[in-house]
């Protein structure tokens, strides 16, 4: 007989379903995302640390789990919300079921609940704080457990998913681009390594003098989680290589670039996550459907007074989706060119950036 979860939010509310995966209490922030595929690269993307992730989608675990669809080294949300998870996948490439999964990496589920209601109620209030728990406890305990933990821009997220020491991919290959590490995800690794561009992986809180010791020929400043503001050393890091080399920024990257020159970032009510969002390139006026995945954007009122410019927005919501800097070679997207999951619209960035490393 299937054993019970609870989902308690911070506003009092107890959802109650099924449990699967592995018996624990966690913590966490509370959001949604609407790709109807995608399940492993989400659960293991760095930029979901901190927060318990819900699919929209109401059918996952269909076709299993394969470590090639890996972001990261493991599971990287808190826990995982879901109206059916299926026990028996179905695909050439899986290795194990989505439960076996989560009991992997020590993770929670709840399955049975009604995931639409959930996402209304966030559409509507924000996103909330929230304790999944697939063991015994009782509910008021657990509603007091998610209104006192911390909100999750005062949480230092990037510390515990960047990389502690240096590590190098493709040393065979002529050139090499320097990532600034802040959660990246495989995909942005192997689509430089597909272009036959070896990758140096850096700790966003290398010194600028060691990064230079290094004699890079670009710096990819990477996707992660939280709140930007809290990763100051990256930001420091962009401004005093402005000068230097080509930089390119990817969704926490690209508000970290804003950072960088003066722009403010504010914290959105639920953010955008999902493998759906359009957006409009402002100069050639294309429209691409893109994956994303961010719950912080930069205030585009704030740009006003920066050498930064947006060329891109969000159709939905008028956010800002790119930046370029006037006379630099730096530009940034907030979307995930290298998808993972998502569509491959926007995946001509990465020759883009090839080609300034190579030509600067």
């Amino acid at each position: 007989m299937p054993e019970e979860a609870k989902l308690a939010l911070e506003d009092g509310t107890i959802y109650k379903g099924e449990g699967f995966g592995f018996k624990t209490i966690k913590p966490g922030e509370v959001v949604f995302a609407t790709g109807m595929t995608g399940y492993v690269e989400s659960l293991t993307d760095p930029s979901y640390k901190g927060q318990i992730l819900m699919s929209t989608y109401p059918l996952q675990g269909n076709y299993g789990i394969s470590r090639e669809w890996f972001q990261s080294e493991g599971i990287k949300a808190e826990g995982f919300i879901v109206r059916e998870h299926n026990t028996h996948p179905s695909h050439g490439k899986s290795e194990e079921s989505l439960t076996e999964f989560l009991k992997e990496f020590k993770i929670p589920g709840i399955s049975g609940i009604d995931t639409r209601s959930l996402t209304l109620k966030i559409r509507k209030h924000g996103t909330m704080k929230g304790v999944l728990a697939t063991e015994e406890i009782e509910d008021q305990e657990l509603i007091t457990m998610a209104k006192e933990q911390p909100e999750i821009g005062e949480v230092d997220l990037v510390d515990q998913v960047c990389v502690k020491e240096p590590k190098v991919y493709g040393e065979e290959y002529k050139h090499r681009a320097t990532i600034l590490d802040c959660g990246i995800k495989n995909n942005s690794i192997k689509a430089l390594l597909k272009r036959e561009v070896g990758v140096l992986v850096l700790p966003y809180k290398t010194d600028v003098k060691d990064i230079l010791d290094y004699s890079p020929e670009a710096l990819l400043v990477s996707s992660g989680p939280g709140d930007p503001t809290r990763v100051k050393k990256a930001a420091e890091n962009v401004r005093d290589l402005a000068e230097k080399m080509p930089i390119f920024g990817i969704c926490l990257g690209q508000q970290i670039i804003g950072l960088a020159f003066g722009a403010k970032i504010y914290k959105m009510k639920f953010g955008h996550r999902g493998i759906n969002q359009p957006v409009k390139d402002l100069t050639t006026g294309k429209v691409c459907i893109t994956s994303q995945n961010h719950g912080f954007t930069v205030d585009p009122k704030s740009l006003e007074d920066t050498p930064l410019k947006m060329n891109q927005l969000n159709l939905n919501d008028g956010t800002p989706e790119g930046l370029e800097h006037e006379e630099l070679s730096i530009s940034s997207v907030q979307y995930h060119p290298e998808a993972g999951p998502g569509p491959h619209d926007t995946d001509y960035y990465f020759d883009n950036f090839v080609e300034s490393l190579k030509n600067y």
